[in-house]
C-alpha cells in the first residue's frame, strides 16, 4: 500500500488545519492535500485562506474556508461545529501566536489572547475531534509546541508556557487515545520560517522550512513517540540541547530570544 493510501485510509477524508493561511498551517494544508485528503482552512484573513485553497485544489483535492478569529467564543464554536459535523480524519491545531519581553511590562490582554488560541482554542477543537475519531476507532491529532516549550525561557515565559502545555498535552493523549486508535503527536520545532516572528517583535536567522517540518511531524503519526522536533536543523538543535542541564538550557535560550527581539527592534 502507498503512502498516500495508507495516509488516506488512517486519517481521511478530511482535515481540519487551523492557522491555515501562513506557515506551518499552510504547508500543512498543503502537505495533507499531497497525501490525499480534503482540508478545512482556518485562520482569520478570507483572503489568504482563498489563496491558499487554489493550492489545495491545484493538488487535486477539494478546500472549505472557515474564516474565524479563534481569540474569540464566536470563531472557536464556528470551527468546533464544523468539527462535530463533519467526517474529521485529521486535527492540525497550528494556529498560534507569541509575545516577548518582560511579563510585567505586557500587555495584560494580548497575553490573555495568546493563551486563549495557543491553548483554550486547541483544547476545544482536540477534545471535540477526539470525541469523533474514538467513536470510529481512527483519527490523527497534531498540535505545535517550541523548543522553547522544553524549558522556562526568560523574556518569552508566557508563550514558552503555552508551548510546554501543547507539549504535555499530547504526551497524556498519545498514551490515551492510542488504544482507541487515534494518534496524537506535537511538533517541538526550534526556528522556523513563519510569520511568528514578525508578531513577535523578533528577526529570525537560520530557521527551517514549514514544509519540511510538517512532512516529518506527518511521518511520526502513528509512532511510540508524542513529542517531535519537525527534522532539519531543529532535530539537531533539540539534540544539542538536550545534553545540556535544564538551568543552562533556559540562559541559553533566554539569550537567543533577546538578540532575536534587539535586531527586530533595529530593523
Amino acid at each position: 500500500m502507498s503512502r498516500t493510501a495508507s495516509f488516506q485510509d488512517r486519517y481521511g477524508p478530511l482535515a481540519v488545519v487551523t492557522g491555515a493561511s501562513s506557515g506551518l498551517g499552510c504547508a500543512a494544508a498543503l502537505r495533507a492535500a499531497e497525501l490525499g485528503l480534503n482540508t478545512a482552512l482556518v485562520a482569520r484573513s478570507a483572503g489568504r485562506l482563498e489563496e491558499v485553497a487554489v493550492r489545495v485544489r491545484e493538488r487535486g483535492r477539494r478546500a472549505h474556508l472557515l474564516p474565524a478569529d479563534l481569540a474569540t467564543p464566536e470563531g472557536r464554536a464556528l470551527v468546533e461545529s464544523f468539527v462535530r459535523e463533519h467526517e474529521v480524519g485529521l486535527l492540525v491545531a497550528a494556529a498560534g501566536f507569541g509575545t516577548t519581553g518582560p511579563l510585567a511590562g505586557s500587555d495584560l490582554e494580548e497575553e490573555l489572547g495568546m493563551i486563549t488560541v495557543n491553548c483554550t482554542a486547541a483544547l476545544q477543537f482536540t477534545r471535540a475531534a477526539a470525541q469523533q475519531m474514538t467513536a470510529r476507532r481512527r483519527g490523527g491529532i497534531v498540535l505545535f509546541g517550541s523548543i522553547l516549550g522544553r524549558q522556562g525561557v526568560p523574556g518569552a515565559s508566557s508563550y514558552a508556557a503555552t508551548k510546554a502545555w501543547a507539549q504535555v498535552l499530547a504526551e497524556g493523549l498519545h498514551a490515551e487515545l492510542r488504544p482507541a486508535g487515534v494518534d496524537v503527536v506535537a511538533c517541538a520545532p526550534g526556528p522556523v520560517r513563519t510569520g511568528f516572528a514578525d508578531r513577535a517583535g523578533m528577526t529570525m536567522g537560520r530557521a527551517d522550512d514549514p514544509a519540511v517540518v510538517v512532512a516529518s511531524t506527518f511521518a511520526a503519526l502513528g509512532g511510540r513517540v508524542p513529542v517531535v522536533s519537525g527534522g532539519g536543523g531543529s532535530r539537531l538543535l533539540t539534540l544539542s540541547l538536550a545534553t545540556a542541564p535544564r538551568p543552562l538550557r533556559t540562559r541559553i535560550l533566554a539569550g537567543a530570544v533577546a538578540r532575536m527581539s534587539g535586531a527586530a527592534s533595529t530593523r
